[in-house]
């Protein structure tokens, strides 16, 4: 059940609402965001995760609409960068998943009307996120060297709402520059934290060498992957990827240790 909302310097057009601990963020805007629109942004108040969900309402077909997917995801590690230590690397697995110095730490998924036509608006998108702040019953970090928190990442006193305040900022940051440059600029900036590995990682491909490897994002979304060794252009649906989010652990309902 909802909570009276706490404090949080959100900007205009954002509405809070703010769940029990044992609240799903990403369920509730889900559920909720036909009758409460865009602007809806629901905040889990946990001190081991960074749990929320926003929700948009965007004005052009499903197919392409998705594409804010990568808005958010820019705007959450740009939230992240400014409270991390200096030069600590923020860097993407594509689609979903967001790694600090290389350890995972969360990430972000998308929801949709189910049975929505590829052509026409939907009434609604959802993007929510999943951060770890804390290490909860993981052992030693060394001992877990595919995960990461924050807080072991020399991240300073991060609470959950600070990082939700700052996202909200950013991520209107990144719609502005997405109306007033195109989608173009998004996908610059989403590119530029997918790292090499990663990106090849897609493609089944390891850690091969990275060397004359290009990569886009196409107007719906999905990856394009070109080789300038080998004819042609590989292709990954970003639709097929958001329906299992890579980061989250159906088990723990968390990012995977």
């Amino acid at each position: 059940m909802p909570l009276e909302a706490r404090a949080l310097d959100l900007p205009p057009p954002f509405r809070l609402v703010t769940l029990r601990e044992v609240g799903d963020a990403f369920a509730h805007a889900s559920a909720v965001a036909g009758d409460e629109g865009a602007g809806t942004l629901v905040h889990v108040g946990r001190f081991d995760l960074v749990e929320f969900a926003v929700v948009l309402e965007p004005d052009e077909r499903l197919s392409t609409a998705r594409c804010a997917f990568y808005a958010g995801m820019t705007a959450l590690a740009d939230a992240l960068a400014v409270h991390a230590p200096p030069e600590k690397p923020i860097s993407f697995v594509w689609p979903d998943a967001i790694r600090v110095d290389g350890g995972l730490v969360g990430g972000g998924r998308l929801a949709w009307p189910a049975g929505g036509a590829e052509d026409k608006p939907p009434e609604w998108l959802v993007f929510g996120a999943m951060i770890r702040t804390v290490a909860m019953g993981e052992g030693e970090a060394g001992l877990r060297p595919l995960s990461a928190a924050l807080e072991d990442e020399g991240f300073d006193d991060l609470g959950s709402g600070r990082v939700v305040e700052s996202f909200s900022r950013h991520l209107m940051v990144a719609i502005d520059a997405w109306q007033e440059k195109g989608f173009g600029e998004v996908a610059r900036n989403y590119l530029s934290r997918l790292t090499p590995i990663a990106a090849l990682a897609a493609t089944g491909e390891g850690a091969k060498n990275t060397a004359g490897v290009r990569r886009e994002l196409a107007e719906n979304g999905d990856l394009l992957v070109r080789r300038t060794a080998v004819p042609g252009t590989e292709r990954h649906s970003l639709a097929d990827a958001l329906a299992t989010p890579s980061w989250l652990d159906p088990a723990t309902g968390g990012p995977r240790a």
